[in-house]
């Protein structure tokens, strides 16, 4: 099993979900209080999910920036 990159330095919840980073550690979070997570496979998995959000985050926002840029010209279309 390959090593996981590094998740956000950044702190908060994971997508919606019962799961919230601080301070480097994974906590899952209920109404009745929170648990720090310490089993290895499962932080990995979320150190995993993080990076695909960041990434998917960083992508999405790089198409917004391109569709609010000026308008592509397209060789033989007419308007």
């Amino acid at each position: 099993m390959s090593a996981p990159s590094s998740p956000p330095a950044r702190s908060g919840r994971l997508a919606r979900s019962p799961v919230v980073r601080r301070d480097g550690q994974w906590w899952l979070v209920a109404g009745s209080g929170s648990i720090l997570a310490t089993d290895p496979t499962f932080t990995g998995e979320l150190d995993h999910f993080a990076a695909a959000m960041a990434d998917a985050d960083q992508a999405v926002a790089v198409l917004r920036s391109e569709q609010s840029g000026p308008p592509a010209s397209h060789p033989g279309r007419q308007r």
